[in-house]
Formats: structure tokens, C-alpha cells, sequence
């Protein structure tokens, strides 16, 4: 793997982390850990759904538990509990519009409270001071393949100080993420 890849992914624990792009709900996916639930929160007005078949290559769609809060603040709450109980490893908050300093905190605190990932799915230039990790993800068109795994995940944020572009691969067989080759930068 490329220098610095490994030391942002798989997501810190106990953290919150954002992502935006195209593939942002496949980054989601693939950033779940292994073993336990994942609570996807996804507010009740949005039109589309998680699509079990369409997960499936992903994750198991029998770990996903989504909820559908009737707004953003009730999100943000379920999110917080979520996060602060430690009952489940991955939160995932599809967020519509920015989140505040002070929303954006509670979150982190609640996510190292409970030693639980957070994940907020954001609209492009809609990420928080608060978040650990902000990463785009974008599908990449490649010639050679049909299928259509091949993304670019590059970190735009990190309070740790590492940036980096890189092409990933999901590998449906192995069920393992693949780094391809350093993406441009």
C-alpha cells in the first residue's frame, strides 16, 4: 500500500470522521468494520433507500439497522446516542445541511464516550471544524474493467496531518479493499 493510506484507513475508532463525492455511500460501506451492526441514519423525507441487494457485495444486510428520524436534529440526537451508548461500532449520520461547531463537538465527544466510528455523509463543502477525517470519493472510470469499483478516495481534511489521493478497489471475491496505484496529485 502507498505510504499513508494505512495510517487514515480503516477510520479511526472513537471518532467522527466525513465523507463527500459521488461514492460517498459506497465509502461508507466499505469503511464498516467486519463484524457488528451498523446503524445508518437517513432522514425520513429522503426519497432513496438502501437497496439490500445493492449493499450485499458490501455488507451483510442483515447488520445494517437503519433508522429514518423525521429531520436533521433528530438524526443528530440518534446519532449522538448511537455514538455514546458503544452498543454498535459504525454510525452512519446522512447529513443535508452543515453542521455547527457545538453539533459537530457533541459528536466527536459522544463517538470517544463510546469508542464508536462515526461516519457523516455530507453535500460537497458542507464539512465541520469537529470532524477527525474529511475524504471525497469518486468513482473512476476504468477501461480495462466492467465493473464499476474503481474509486478515488482522497483525504481533504485530517487533523493529523497526513493527505493523500489514492484509487481503491473493492474486490467482491475477497471481499477485501485493494489500494490500485497512488492516485495523481
Amino acid at each position: 500500500m502507498p505510504s499513508g493510506f494505512h495510517e487514515s484507513f480503516p477510520l479511526r475508532p472513537g471518532r467522527v470522521h466525513e465523507v463527500c463525492g459521488p461514492g460517498a455511500m459506497a465509502f461508507a460501506l466499505l469503511a464498516a468494520p467486519a463484524q457488528g451492526t451498523v446503524v445508518w441514519l437517513r432522514e425520513a423525507w429522503m426519497a432513496e433507500g438502501l437497496m439490500p441487494l445493492g449493499i450485499a457485495p458490501f455488507l451483510d444486510p442483515s447488520r445494517l439497522l437503519v433508522a429514518r428520524p423525521k429531520d436533521q436534529t433528530d438524526s443528530l440526537a440518534a446519532a449522538e446516542e448511537a455514538l455514546r451508548d458503544g452498543a454498535v461500532p459504525f454510525v452512519v449520520a446522512d447529513l443535508t445541511r452543515p453542521l455547527d461547531l457545538r453539533e459537530g463537538r457533541r459528536l466527536q465527544l459522544a463517538a470517544k464516550a463510546g469508542g464508536t466510528t462515526g461516519l457523516c455523509i455530507i453535500p460537497e463543502g458542507m464539512g465541520s471544524n469537529a470532524a477527525e477525517t474529511r475524504w471525497r470519493a469518486t468513482p473512476v472510470h476504468d477501461p480495462d474493467r466492467e465493473d464499476s469499483t474503481l474509486m478515488r478516495w482522497e483525504i481533504i481534511k485530517n487533523k493529523s496531518g497526513t493527505f493523500g489521493a489514492w484509487h481503491v478497489r473493492w474486490a467482491s471475491e475477497t471481499r477485501r479493499l485493494h489500494v490500485v496505484s497512488p492516485a495523481p496529485q
